[in-house]
């Protein structure tokens, strides 16, 4: 199986950008994901979330796993069934944008919060710049992604906070269900020590490696949508480990809650002229999101066939 997709975006600078944008062209399409390095966010900032990601973790949220209804159900060695609709995961969401909801977290030092509001301006600048890089290999116009994603209100942006404690018993449940990510483009820091997420492709499980201080990126359902199935989101998932603490800080750079969805008509024109026929709906993006709510953990393409059914209205010849 060929090697998992790793890009130095130094690499992007010199003479050496056509051969980088290629990779990158190849881990949309055929990855769904891939490990960005020299990324432009300091070592020291990601050193910083990191420590005090985890020390947060064990004041404040160890104890409270614990006493969670997976762990008890886990611990005591019940049957699969009775945790298969349960995470193996202690978590906390941030809002971003469009309003951030950072001060109102409870039990986060002052340290937390101003180094998180750092981290996660940068991983805004770097979604921004990493779409125009995805505009610019899919012949599309600068800003275009972006545009599209913004909606009346801009774009949506939040981060989901996880810890995945050691599992006595990996057997019985998973670190985190396999799943595609709803929205547009997710980065993620994760821990470079403790492994455990995994992408399935050509129908096997494949490890995403973990790279100390890299920035994991992967394509979620709406740019899949936009691209009209040229850059697909993939199923993935975390497993459960005996041993260590894994840390994952996953950003996600989402279109605006009235944001309408829909392929570019640029790449519909060029597949016409290949007589290739228009794959996905035009909807609205919030109602994309209240049936995946539902529908997280099941295969994605039901749900695309959902939206053709909704009635769009007004938006139809929007």
């Amino acid at each position: 199986m060929a090697t998992f997709p790793v890009i130095n975006m130094e690499k992007l600078q010199g003479e050496e950008r056509g051969a980088t944008m290629e990779l990158i062209r190849d881990a949309c399409e055929n990855w769904g994901f891939f490990e960005l390095l020299n990324h432009g966010i300091s070592t020291e900032l990601l050193d910083a979330v990191e420590r005090l990601t985890k020390g947060h973790y064990k004041k404040c949220l160890e104890e409270r796993f614990k006493e969670s209804a997976v762990a008890s159900k886990v611990l005591k060695g019940e049957a699969e069934t009775n945790v298969k609709d349960m995470d193996w995961e202690s978590t906390f969401f941030l809002r971003h944008l469009p309003v951030s909801n950072l001060a109102d977290i409870p039990d986060l030092t002052d340290e937390y919060r101003a180094t998180m509001k750092e981290f996660v301006a940068k991983l805004e600048k770097l979604a921004e710049e990493l779409l125009d890089l995805l505009c610019d290999n899919l012949g599309l116009e600068k800003g275009y992604l972006k545009k599209a994603f913004c909606g009346t209100k801009g774009p949506t942006f939040g981060t989901k906070v996880s810890n995945y404690p050691p599992c006595p018993r990996p057997e019985l449940v998973k670190g985190l269900r396999a799943h595609t990510d709803a929205g547009g483009i997710v980065l993620l820091f994760q821990d470079d020590k403790v492994s455990g997420l995994q992408l399935l492709k050509d129908e096997e499980w494949v490890d995403v490696p973990p790279l100390r201080h890299s920035i994991v990126v992967n394509i979620g359902d709406q740019l899949e949508v936009i691209t009209n199935g040229k850059y697909k989101s993939v199923m993935h998932r975390v497993v459960a480990q005996t041993d260590g603490n894994r840390m994952s800080i996953a950003s996600f750079y989402n279109p605006g809650s009235d944001a309408i969805m829909y392929p570019a008509p640029e790449l519909l024109e060029r597949e016409a002229a290949l007589e290739e026929s228009q794959v996905y709906p035009k909807f609205v993006f919030e109602d994309y999101m209240k049936l995946y709510a539902g529908q997280k953990f099941q295969a994605k393409e039901p749900r695309f066939e959902a939206m053709k059914a909704v009635n769009l209205g007004a938006i139809a010849t929007a």
